[in-house]
């Protein structure tokens, strides 16, 4: 798919925009000022294959806490601000690679100029924008609520208010937890500006609805070109937001590697547990690194020809089952023993 023009923006040891690939974010629920626990979980997350972490910092025992955090990861580190501006600044003292802040909750223009002043002086970029929760009361009264176009024209004002001060090495992102509306914002938006946007469905929801609203909407936005980093909020383990964004990235074609497991909706003809045993398989796959399709089928009788465009899979009948290679059956295998070969042939994967 094309993607949108955007500049390019250097975090830490990795590049956004201009091209690059869209990158996953995540942010640690930790206290920040337990370095050790923040650190054990970032260090989870980058073998998951996050990108870059985002951590909050709501006091300055967290920003000061963020210098040996960063000493100890390989990953950029985002310091999330609110309200304090000396946050912002200490924050970037120790280390931080981006700092998010919403301009209009730090205060007067002399404190956004001090930020802007500290993020210039270390090269490092500055992203801005808006919450659907979070719209300036202005707009609300404009539109009659919170609009997609709300959306858009606060965070290219808040954008503008760090332009004005001489400073463009921004990242714009434009949430909203309603997916259409959503959408409809990065739309608009993909053609006011050049900066990078980065992109998610905020508050989305648990693993089940928000994986759900996740998807659609990053799905919608991505086949427009539109995204140069994303997130996907859940409300649980940070690790599912990794798994759920690297899944959606790949399904879109945005990225390479990783074992797709697809598998049948079991039916009457069903004669061994295709549910537990397909959840085992994508279990088990998390640790190879190959980038092929791995079928799970619950019926000889269809499963070869349903495991057709697989590069491998297995197709259970009662207590036997069969071991399928590019649509053609390899050979017969014990029910008990069809998780035990399928992993062999991946561990010795020929291609």
């Amino acid at each position: 798919m094309s993607r949108m023009k955007t500049k390019e923006v250097h975090i830490g040891n990795r590049v956004i925009g201009g091209g690059n690939p869209v990158l996953i974010q995540s942010m640690t629920n930790t206290k920040t000022e337990d370095v050790d626990a923040t650190v054990a979980q970032i260090r989870k997350l980058t073998a998951a294959g996050c990108d870059i972490i985002r951590c909050a910092v709501p006091t300055m025992e967290a920003a000061e806490a963020l210098s040996s955090i960063k000493k100890q990861i390989t990953i950029p580190l985002v310091a999330d601000i609110h309200f304090d501006y000396r946050l912002a600044i200490a924050a970037m003292e120790n280390g931080a690679d981006k700092v998010r802040i919403n301009p209009g909750n730090i205060g007067s223009t002399e404190r956004v100029r001090a930020v802007v002043d500290a993020a210039r002086e270390r090269g490092i970029p500055l992203r801005v924008g808006v919450n659907s929760g979070s719209l300036e009361q202005d707009f609300l009264e404009k539109y009659g609520g919170v609009t997609a176009e709300g959306l858009v024209e606060s965070a290219l004002r808040q954008a503008a208010i760090i332009e004005d001060m001489g400073y463009d090495n921004l990242v714009i992102s434009i949430k909203s937890s309603d997916v259409l509306m959503c959408a409809r914002a990065h739309e608009l938006i993909a053609d006011k500006t050049e900066h990078p946007l980065h992109v998610g469905i905020t508050e989305a929801g648990t693993l089940y609805s928000g994986n759900l609203k996740s998807a659609l909407g990053l799905g919608i936005i991505l086949y427009r070109g539109i995204g140069d980093t994303i997130r996907v909020s859940l409300t649980g383990d940070p690790l599912e937001e990794i798994r759920s964004a690297k899944f959606i990235l790949r399904t879109m074609g945005l990225r390479e590697g990783g074992i797709e497991v697809v598998s049948c909706p079991t039916c009457g003809r069903t004669q061994i547990d295709l549910i537990g045993l397909a959840n085992q398989v994508e279990q088990m796959v998390q640790d190879i690194p190959l980038n092929i399709k791995v079928a799970v089928m619950g019926c000889v009788v269809n499963g070869p020809g349903e495991a057709r465009e697989a590069d491998i899979g297995i197709a259970g009948g009662k207590g036997v089952g069969l071991l399928i290679k590019k649509g053609e059956v390899v050979r017969k295998v014990p029910e008990e023993e069809l998780l035990g070969v399928l992993r062999d042939e991946l561990l010795h994967w020929q291609g």
